[in-house]
């Protein structure tokens, strides 16, 4: 008999309890993966993850058979893929670890009834967040909305497990289930291929998951506190997109940072700030659709201004910092946090465009963006989320250049022509005082909202 190992966003072999699962039972098994678009409320990957997924499965693949094991690819519904992969295999037991969004979570409840049914042993396994979302609960047994409660009340829970070792070995059966050519999925942009930029600076897969970690607890974490805000000082943690495909767990983090005694609290309480979104997306499934505050439903939307967005989609709306950071997004697939804050709140605030248009366009763009940080930033920064900065805090970007970006480096990497006199810069598309009064003006109807 065999068993099989259902990956998901946990594409590593270290401190994968599933795969654990397995090998315990000294006995065969299956490593399988499936890109599934087609279940009821998947929502189907942007260009910048499908780049990652592809070189992450290549990494990974090579990893599991150079181990002795196997890794079968398939596409479709995983209601239908499954019991397939199951009944070719003759397995007599499914692994996986536990998913947090709410169409994956009805995936996985209708596939371990059916599975069980049919004499499957089944068994899920907490590998993606620190403290289980149903363990983290206020003192009236309901879901925190503020973030630092929450942490607090997840601190005083039983420190996070020790992290699971590598297995040196794995067994694939003698009769290996059939397997989809990675290729042909059509993964990687082919005609224009523009992912020059983040082939430049990225390298997916566990093993460069897991020196980079290295690398910031040696080099990085002792000036995290003190640099973390300052774009061009190169000190944050680069983690964000190994961490959404699990080619590093959060157990593996934490316990590598505690270890260092070298800042560690604050750049913890960033992965807090990781758990608190998956915590509000699994209590709030339509995080990604939906106003977390419902009195935001109220708020007056202006019919989305095209040429805006576009403008703000391609750096080019004469405001340095936002500029500079929407190119950045563009060539590498990333952003630093401090300039996300920035040009999420140009959008929300001074264009007046609705936050789910800037949450789609980092869905597709973005090398890290999952279905829990993602929106729950969004709506952090439009006020309409938990925990939201009030919707009157309007980063101004020209101050937050001068503060967080005070030798121009950032900006003279990005959206040089801002800092040179005789070059071409585009004019700004807003005022940023007028458009700052004209944000309040319209916040005047949430609150309005919120005393009816």
């Amino acid at each position: 008999m065999t068993s099989i190992v259902w990956l998901r966003d946990d594409l590593r072999l270290a401190d994968n309890p599933a795969l654990r699962a397995a090998i315990d039972r000294d006995e065969a098994f299956v490593c399988l993966y499936i890109l599934d678009e087609a279940s009821p409320g998947i929502r189907p990957l942007g260009g910048a993850a499908r780049w990652w997924l592809h070189h992450s499965l290549a990494s990974l693949r090579a990893r599991i058979e150079e181990r002795g094991g196997c890794l079968v690819l398939r596409r479709g519904p995983a209601a239908e893929v499954i019991p397939e992969v199951v009944a070719h295999a003759e397995a007599s037991a499914v692994f996986w670890n536990r998913r947090y969004g709410g169409a994956e979570r009805a995936v996985d409840t209708g596939l371990k009834a059916s599975l069980r049914d049919d004499g499957v042993e089944v068994s899920s396994f907490a590998a993606s967040v620190l403290f289980e979302p149903w363990t983290v609960r206020t003192g009236d047994d309901r879901p925190y909305s503020v973030f630092t409660p929450f942490w607090r009340a997840c601190l005083r829970l039983p420190a996070p497990r020790a992290p699971l070792p590598e297995p040196r070995e794995l067994r694939a059966p003698a009769s290996r289930p059939a397997s989809d050519d990675l290729e042909e999925w059509g993964l990687l942009p082919r005609h224009p291929d523009w992912t020059g930029g983040i082939r430049e600076v990225w390298e997916p897969g566990e093993p460069a998951a897991r020196r980079r970690l290295r690398a910031f607890v040696a080099e990085d974490i002792g000036a995290y506190d003190r640099t973390r805000d300052e774009p061009g000082a190169g000190s944050t943690s680069l983690l964000s997109p190994r961490l959404r495909w699990g080619e590093v767990s959060p157990h593996a983090v934490w316990h590598e940072v505690m270890a260092s005694g070298d800042g560690a609290g604050r750049f913890l309480s960033e992965l807090g700030w990781r758990e608190f979104a998956w915590h509000t997306l699994f209590h709030s499934p339509d995080l990604a659709t939906r106003n977390w505050r419902p009195e935001f439903d109220a708020f007056p939307w202006p019919r989305t201004d095209r040429a805006a967005l576009r403008a703000w989609q391609r750096g080019t709306t004469g405001i340095p910092l936002v500029d500079a950071g929407m190119r950045e997004l563009w060539q590498t697939g990333y952003m630093h946090n401090r300039v996300r804050m920035v040009v999420a709140s140009f959008l929300v605030k001074n264009l007046l465009i609705d936050w789910r248009r800037g949450e789609e366009w980092f869905w597709d763009t973005l090398v890290d963006a999952d279905a829990a940080s993602n929106p729950f930033n969004w709506q952090w920064v439009a006020g309409s989320g938990a925990d939201a900065a009030p919707y009157f805090r309007i980063f101004n970007p020209e101050l937050q250049q001068k503060k967080f970006d005070r030798d121009g480096s950032y900006v003279a990497r990005w959206a040089p022509e801002h800092l040179d006199p005789h070059a071409d810069a585009p004019a700004p598309i807003v005022d940023l005082a007028a458009s700052r009064g004209a944000a309040l003006e319209a916040y005047a109807h949430v609150k309005g909202a919120g005393r009816g």
